[in-house]
């Protein structure tokens, strides 16, 4: 899995109901190897394989897939069962529709639809009549559930036109633009993801030997793995990964790399919601992150590594990123 890193709010989000359903947050931050003291830093991020061992922590405490957040428990094993019973339909159309069905036996307060709607389809969520408030973390749970089930099913990913959320805008909606779609739309009639419906009749490809890999994966490649890796920021991304950041191409250096004009790789980065310093700045921070929690590295050589002149500099970019100083963060994760 990529070294990603994921906003402290989903975090929050997945621990909302751990304690009034009897289990101890606390605890389960320190299984992950999650500092407890993040959560108080709007900013802060953690490492994708943390959160993703969290994912794994809080449905084994609670016994529940879905945190809490419907009313009926969603017991461990729920998602296994789901993806056994899909491989054996013949199209993606049809899986889709069954795994539907399946999610209303599991749960009482949160269902997804397929809807088809001419050359678009959507899998949208939909809340209980006299739900007050949308569940804001079981409507990104299903999505990214369904999502990769989606992609998984057909062995590709399924580009998305557009993402709705029933909800306002939350601070950390650029999240949504990496793991959905640059075009989000909130205050929405439903949560839903926005697709080609060709890609419905599309085969499935997945078969019961694969759906064992898929779930020894799980849920680290269901959290990340079905990103954008095709965009144009993805690629920009991956070009930088290849080489020293006190290598990195100026900018219209990079656009001859491409073989593109340096407005035009300027509209189709802007197009997915992003700059060629917003992804360097990106990059930066979560192999500062990786290092800081998985490697001993002393803080100039991190530094150095990362492109910064001085370490003064880098500390006051950690911080910008994430809300603390990168010592206190190295310190903050090896206590936790």
């Amino acid at each position: 899995m990529e070294k990603g890193s994921i906003s402290i709010h989903f975090v929050i989000n997945a621990l909302a109901h751990v304690e009034r359903l009897g289990g101890d947050p606390v605890a389960l931050l320190h299984g992950a190897d999650i500092a407890p003291s993040l959560l108080a830093h709007p900013q802060a991020r953690v490492s994708a394989d943390r959160y993703a061992h969290l994912w794994r922590l809080i449905s084994v405490a609670l016994d529940d897939e879905f945190f809490g957040q419907d009313s009926r428990r969603m017991k461990v094993g729920s998602f296994a069962m789901l993806c056994h019973t899909v491989v054996a339909c013949r199209t993606l159309d049809q899986a889709l529709q069954r795994a539907t069905r399946f999610m209303e036996l599991l749960l009482d307060d949160l269902a997804v639809h397929l809807v088809r709607d001419g050359a678009l389809a959507r899998l949208e969520v939909h809340e209980r009549d006299d739900s007050e408030s949308p569940r804001i973390f079981g409507h990104e749970t299903l999505l990214i559930l369904f999502y990769a089930l989606t992609c998984w099913l057909i062995a590709r990913r399924v580009p998305l036109s557009t993402a709705y959320f029933s909800f306002p805008e939350p601070v950390y909606s650029d999240e949504y633009r990496t793991m959905y779609s640059p075009r989000l739309v909130f205050h929405a009639a439903h949560t839903a993801i926005e697709f080609d419906a060709a890609c419905l009749d599309l085969p499935v490809v997945q078969n019961d030997a694969s759906v064992k890999e898929f779930l020894r994966a799980a849920p680290g490649n269901i959290i990340l793995k079905y990103k954008n890796t095709k965009g144009m920021v993805a690629r920009v991304r991956r070009r930088l990964k290849t080489m020293p950041t006190d290598s990195w191409p100026a900018f219209e250096a990079l656009a001859g790399e491409f073989h593109t004009t340096p407005s035009t790789l300027r509209r189709r980065l802007e197009e997915e919601g992003q700059s060629y310093q917003s992804i360097k700045d990106q990059l930066r921070r979560d192999l500062a992150i990786h290092a800081l929690c998985h490697t001993s590295k002393p803080m100039l050589e991190i530094a150095l590594s990362l492109g910064f002149a001085e370490p003064s500099a880098f500390f006051r970019a950690f911080r910008k990123w994430t809300g603390a100083r990168p010592g206190d963060y190295r310190r903050q994760t090896v206590t936790a």
